[in-house]
């Protein structure tokens, strides 16, 4: 009788561990599609982001001078043709175009600057989601059960993606809004 309740006891017990090998196997299969996606959507992002760039490169021809121009379209091109390795590095040189152009020229364009903003804060959101993602399943993997029965396979281990996504501030002149400066203070002063 008492090797019976082993038996049991055993049964009971590997089937709880089969259980909870399953749950974990599948959550970290989740968390893995959601790295793959999250990182897909960072991936546009910041080409989004760079065509912007190259966008305002090329249009940009009263505003900017021809170096600028080579400048941000080699720029952009980089961040475009950019290899994995090579890609935090790339997309930084990006921001700080942008965040150069935003200090330089004020006189760019209202719908320039939306691109640029829109694109930036875009990419901000995608880098958030990504590492956010990597570190919850980094997280899971570290675990010790998970790390002894190597539940994650060969698959590699996701890395954050960190990058100086800090949003330039573009401040363009109200052109044609009817609106003087005494005008935009006071509705500032009403918004806050």
């Amino acid at each position: 009788m008492l090797s019976a309740g082993w038996l049991v006891a055993a049964v009971l017990l590997a089937v709880l561990l089969t259980g909870w090998v399953t749950f974990t196997l599948t959550r970290l299969d989740r968390l893995h599609a959601r790295v793959d996606a999250a990182q897909a959507a960072l991936d546009a992002q910041l080409v989004r982001r760079a065509a912007a760039v190259l966008h305002v490169a090329e249009s940009s021809t009263g505003v900017l001078d021809d170096v600028e121009r080579v400048r941000l379209e080699q720029v952009s091109e980089s961040a475009l043709n950019a290899s994995l390795d090579d890609r935090e590095v790339v997309e930084n040189a990006v921001g700080r175009a942008m965040t150069e152009l935003a200090g330089q020229h004020a006189d760019l364009p209202r719908a320039t600057v939306e691109e640029l903003h829109e694109a930036g804060t875009r990419v901000l959101i995608a880098r958030r989601f990504y590492n956010d993602a990597v570190r919850d399943t980094r997280t899971l993997r570290s675990r010790r059960m998970p790390r002894l029965l190597h539940l994650a396979g060969h698959r590699d281990m996701p890395q954050f993606f960190d990058i100086d996504d800090t949003l330039p501030v573009y401040d363009p002149p109200d052109v044609g809004t009817g609106r003087t400066d005494d005008d935009s203070t006071s509705q500032e002063e009403i918004t806050r």
